[in-house]
């Protein structure tokens, strides 16, 4: 099922927020805890390239698959 253009839109935008923020959480921590910087980048990282690969190929991506958080 196609998504409505806006929905694509805001997909992409928050895909790449998501890997704006990794690359935030990556040098903001790396001085205290390089592994933890690195690894909480690549988690946000990831779901984030993954949502602006999704927006353009046309499906869902794993973000708006684990739904709703309270």
């Amino acid at each position: 099922m196609a998504k409505p253009k806006s929905g694509r839109t805001v997909t992409t935008l928050f895909g790449v927020f998501f890997v704006i923020m990794a690359v935030v959480i990556l040098f903001a921590g790396w001085e205290s805890t390089p592994v933890g910087a690195v690894v909480g980048a690549l988690v946000v990282g990831i779901l984030g390239a993954d949502a602006i690969v999704s927006a353009m190929r046309d499906r869902r991506s794993l973000l708006s698959r684990i739904g709703p958080l309270p």
